[in-house]
């Protein structure tokens, strides 16, 4: 989204409104990577803050709530805690939403999700243990071992004479 916004409104809002947002893609592309220089935190607040007094200009009163304004406290948080990315919760909303799918009981979806979750992991188990494992009951050829190594009787190779 950071960098697709940019894209997105190139030709449709005015210039001033389109720097506005564009800068704001940049912030949230320099807040979310993986690198942050330390040194630069307080100039990203600072922009911050400006971003967000660029965009009053533009947008009316009602356009803001209190997610726009969180975006100030976003660079202290970082000072505070670290990187973003160490702290997204998009994995784990994407794992509950695989959980979530294996509710077929809707009034004890708990419970179904426990149990289709221990039938997986059992599944799971089972494979792997199975792909190491020898099979019981099933002879060995007794021919095998020589069929697998290269045997030197019966390769007699011939070529015909034209």
């Amino acid at each position: 989204m950071q960098q697709l916004l940019a894209v997105a409104i190139r030709d449709i809002l005015p210039k001033k409104v389109r720097h506005a947002i564009t800068h704001m893609c940049f912030f949230f592309n320099a807040i979310c990577s993986k690198v942050i220089d330390p040194l630069n935190l307080d100039e990203m607040e600072n922009e911050a803050t400006i971003i967000l007094c660029q965009l009053k200009m533009y947008f009316p009163p009602s356009f803001f709530n209190i997610m726009v304004h969180l975006n100030v406290h976003m660079v202290r948080e970082i000072k505070c805690c670290g990187p973003v990315y160490l702290r997204r919760m998009y994995s784990v909303e994407r794992y509950m939403k695989i959980l979530k799918g294996y509710t077929k009981n809707l009034h004890h979806f708990e419970a179904s999700i426990v149990e289709r979750y221990i039938a997986e992991e059992a599944i799971e188990f089972y494979s792997e243990y199975m792909e190491n494992a020898k099979p019981v009951g099933v002879l060995e050829s007794h021919h095998d071992k020589r069929v697998r190594g290269k045997g030197s009787r019966g390769l007699h190779v011939i070529t015909p004479s034209l």
